[in-house]
């Protein structure tokens, strides 16, 4: 107890330096920025605004007040972070949890982390904490991962090394924002799982994928029965399709051996399904598909290099 009322002290301490105007750190070189910078210092709830970079658009209600009886009870275990916008002024990077909470509660100050980053920065730093958290759902997970990309261009290889996580997770996850809106709300408000979505991506046509999304929450399919479902629709097209006369064909033609064995390497190696189609003579063509300029970049990186 001793030891956590020091804490406090050194908090509240460090927060009477912030308000000191003669003390207004705004980099990390600046006098007693070594004091602030990375310890945790209680600041006034007034002084901080919300992010507008903040990932989570939904506050579940019920959990907030849990939250806030929790705060009201023991107080705030883990401390926010905040950047410095201004001579005692902040701006929350993770924690608005919290933050709404403690206000919910009352409270007049707020244990905090300060950093000190640039609106880019300051994105990064949301994003990728926020996609560490437990409580997000598939859909903010896969909105946060699209905005590293298309905001501060990080590729699948390097945002793997920031957030942690498998490249094929991360396709996984991207993979989902390909489903129609309103399949993509069923997944943020419950009404079926990542995995659904995961079978249901494999059908292109939006009007489709409607169809058997109300299926699966009419009937309350499992998943394995939605990719059981999702192959029977792709058999029935595939057969709706056909021509006959290709058809036959097709099936007298074989790939040649040296492409046989050499398919399926292709296909790990770039992770998408590659279609190779060779005469016996060794004359063919190679087909690589891409669904987004990222994915095309990232083809190319891993065939050229560059």
């Amino acid at each position: 107890m001793a030891k956590a009322t020091r804490k406090q002290a050194l908090g509240r301490g460090l927060s009477a330096l912030l308000k000191d105007p003669e003390n207004d750190i705004q980099s990390a070189s600046d006098k007693n920025a070594d004091k602030v910078v990375g310890n945790i210092v209680e600041l006034d709830l007034n002084t901080i605004e919300v992010n507008p970079f903040q990932p989570r658009s939904n506050f579940n209600d019920e959990a907030l007040h849990e939250l806030a009886s929790s705060i009201r009870e023991l107080g705030v275990i883990q401390p926010i972070t905040v950047r410095k916008l201004d001579f005692n002024q902040y701006q929350l990077v993770s924690g608005e949890r919290r933050f709404r909470a403690s206000k919910l509660v009352g409270l007049e100050t707020i244990p905090a982390y300060i950093r000190i980053a640039n609106d880019q920065e300051s994105l990064e730093m949301a994003l990728v904490e926020n996609i560490q958290r437990q409580d997000l759902d598939p859909i903010e997970i896969a909105l946060s991962y699209q905005r590293l990309i298309d905001e501060i261009q990080l590729t699948q290889e390097k945002m793997s090394e920031r957030v942690g996580k498998k490249r094929s997770t991360i396709t996984n996850y991207l993979r989902l924002l390909r489903l129609d809106p309103i399949i993509q709300t069923g997944i943020r408000d419950g009404f079926v799982s990542m995995g659904h979505g995961r079978a249901l991506v494999n059908i292109e046509e939006k009007e489709d994928q409607i169809a058997l999304y109300e299926k699966i929450v009419g009937e309350n399919l499992s998943v394995r029965n939605t990719e059981k479902a999702v192959k029977e629709y792709q058999e029935r097209k595939a057969a709706a399709n056909q021509d006959p006369a290709k058809e036959d064909k097709k099936k007298t033609k074989t790939s040649p051996e040296f492409i046989s064995k050499n398919l399926r390497k292709f296909s790990d190696y770039l992770d998408v399904k590659v279609d190779i189609k060779a005469t016996e003579k060794g004359k063919g063509k190679i087909t690589i598909p891409f669904h987004s300029q990222e994915e095309f970049n990232r083809l190319k990186k891993l065939i050229t290099g560059e």
